[in-house]
C-alpha cells in the first residue's frame, strides 16, 4: 500500500504547467513539523507536491506560500541525469488537497478541523482494512 497523509505548509507559491497532451499540473513543496526531536529544536521536512488537472488549477488558484494544507496521495519516485550526475527525486502525487487556512491567517473556531476530517477519516478507514495476514512483517 503506498498512501500518504500530510499537514503542512506551502513553502512557495504553487507552479502551474501545461503538457503537449492537454493535461495540466502544478508543483508545490510543503514544510511538514516532525512531532520529536531528539536536541529539542523544531524541525520541518520539505516534502514536494504535484497535482494533475482540475486540483491544480484550484491549488494554483486558491494556494500562496503559507498557507496551509492537508494532502493525501502517494509516493512517487523519478530520476534524471544534470552535469553527468543521475539524480532521484521523490514526490507526493496528491488525490487531494484540503486548504485548511490561509497564509497569515489564524484557523477561525472549528474551520480547519471539518476540513481536514474527510481526508484524515478516509485513510483510516484504509489503513483498518489491512488485516494482520497481510502485513510483510
Amino acid at each position: 500500500m503506498n498512501r500518504v497523509f500530510l499537514i503542512g505548509r506551502l513553502t512557495q507559491d504553487p507552479q502551474a504547467s501545461t503538457l503537449d497532451s492537454g493535461h495540466s499540473y502544478c508543483r508545490f513543496s510543503i514544510a511538514v513539523n516532525r512531532n520529536f526531536s531528539r536536541d529539542g529544536d523544531n524541525k520541518a521536512d520539505f516534502i514536494n507536491i504535484i497535482t494533475w488537472d482540475t486540483l491544480a488549477q484550484n491549488c494554483v488558484k486558491y494556494l500562496v506560500k503559507g498557507s496551509q494544507v492537508a494532502v493525501l496521495g502517494s509516493i512517487q519516485t523519478g530520476s534524471y541525469e544534470r552535469d553527468g550526475v543521475r539524480r532521484q527525486t521523490f514526490d507526493v502525487r496528491a488525490d487531494q488537497v484540503e486548504f485548511l487556512s490561509r497564509a497569515n491567517s489564524a484557523p477561525q473556531a472549528g474551520s480547519a478541523e471539518p476540513a481536514a476530517r474527510p481526508a484524515r477519516d478516509q485513510a483510516i478507514d484504509e489503513l483498518k482494512e489491512v488485516e494482520d495476514d497481510d502485513m510483510p512483517f
